[in-house]
């Protein structure tokens, strides 16, 4: 049996949010997960056969100057694009490959510090460039964003449009960034302080989401899709499981699951339920890469435990991951919240004392968020985990994204 390339890399994502905060495309880092190479040529194989038409771009960085001229070496055109950290072009070897896969049409970002750009004919190489801001940059672009001072001539902003940036930490400058700048996306999401923005006021579910419900309801659509659009909202489905357990539907059992509660609550009782939530659903853009971002993490946690064929451990794993960052949204203690439900005591058990049954699934979703490949090392040696099993997970939940695209393209 050939060994997959699977089992000798370490795998992290990043999503990459556009001016419209969807996906636009996923960033994925790459590490060798022992002395030997990498096969390059298997790797590129093994994404094109999991990827399809509708499967978001993926942005390749690889975590060493070795994998990295792999892959220049040896991917076609049309590979995924390849980032390409401005320390190692001062490797002659790494230059000179960084030319041929430009010559080749290769698609690479240049990522480095935007007060540290590359000379003209270096910089021609690169189709985009992944930047991070100087204090002193991301300064001048907060002034820039708030305006100029009466009296003072106007500050230009040092962001370029059609770039991508990382290490956005606050609201306002992500908003310049997209908005007022034309940035093509951003890697990551300032959640902390788009939360914080918010700490004064009650997050309500995603307006889209609730009306998406109502017309499958209207549409007679099955209880699978009911169920799935529930689960695009964490807040929608919390709120959905507080009422279907309270006095006001007096049902003699506790609902543990959104299947249990989609089935006792009847079609009628719940469109007049969402007709109620609408008028307070949130238009807030800055908060979907957040319920997505959850989304994606239950995901992952339901993929990387074997639930086998029992299709409701599979729905309770999903949970699981959907419900794990509930605290941080209703800006309450996880367990407080998790408690005023009667769930399994599995999901409590995972989500708040990081043990029992469901803990490594969920503790490796979140390692998987990460570029530091160190804990989900240690999480594979702990747990006994496959890093193929894993990688080949976290590739199928990737590739199951959609990322909404440009008519014609």
């Amino acid at each position: 049996m050939v060994q997959s390339v699977l089992g000798s890399l370490i795998l992290g994502y990043r999503p990459l949010w556009n001016a419209a905060r969807r996906l636009a495309a996923v960033q994925l880092h790459v590490h060798s997960a022992g002395e030997a190479l990498v096969d390059a040529p298997h790797l590129l194989r093994t994404l094109q056969e999991l990827w399809s038409a509708g499967s978001p771009p993926l942005l390749l960085s690889p975590q060493s100057p070795q994998l990295l001229i792999d892959l220049l070496a040896q991917a076609p055109r049309g590979s995924p694009w390849i980032s390409v950290p401005d320390a190692w072009l001062a490797d002659a070897g790494v230059l000179e490959r960084v030319r041929a896969a430009h010559q080749r049409g290769l698609k690479l970002v240049w990522r480095g510090a935007l007060d540290r750009l590359p000379p003209a004919e270096i910089a021609a190489c690169f189709d985009n460039s992944l930047l991070s801001l100087s204090a002193n940059d991301a300064m001048a672009a907060l002034r820039a964003a708030g305006g100029p001072i009466r009296g003072a001539p106007a500050q230009p902003s040092p962001v370029i449009a059609g770039q991508i940036y990382e290490n956005i930490a606050s609201r306002p400058l992500m908003e310049h960034c997209l908005d007022r700048h034309g940035a093509l996306a951003i890697a990551g999401w300032p959640s902390e302080d788009v939360l914080y923005s918010l700490r004064h006021q009650q997050l309500q579910p995603a307006h889209e989401t609730v009306h998406k419900l109502m017309r499958a309801i209207d549409a007679e659509q099955s209880l699978e899709a009911f169920e799935q659009i529930l689960g695009e909202d964490p807040l929608l489905a919390y709120r959905f499981m507080v009422y279907t357990n309270s006095a006001a539907l007096g049902l003699r059992t506790g609902v543990d699951s959104l299947r249990r509660g989609l089935v006792m609550m009847g079609y009628g009782s719940l469109q007049r339920w969402l007709g109620d939530q609408l008028p307070h659903a949130s238009t807030d853009p800055n908060l979907q890469p957040i319920r997505e971002s959850m989304v994606i993490r239950a995901h992952l946690t339901e993929r990387l435990l074997d639930a086998g064929v029992e299709n409701d451990l599979r729905r309770e794993v999903y949970l699981c991951g959907l419900l794990s960052q509930l605290g941080e949204l209703l800006s309450e203690p996880l367990g407080a919240v998790l408690r005023r439900l009667p769930l399994s005591e599995r999901i409590y058990d995972a989500a708040v004392l990081h043990q029992g049954p469901y803990a490594a699934s969920l503790e490796m979703a979140c390692a998987l968020e990460s570029e530091d490949a160190a804990p989900i090392r240690q999480l594979c040696e702990t747990h006994e985990m496959d890093l193929e099993e894993i990688n080949r997970g976290l590739l199928r939940v990737i590739s199951d994204l959609v990322v909404e695209r440009p008519a014609g393209r």
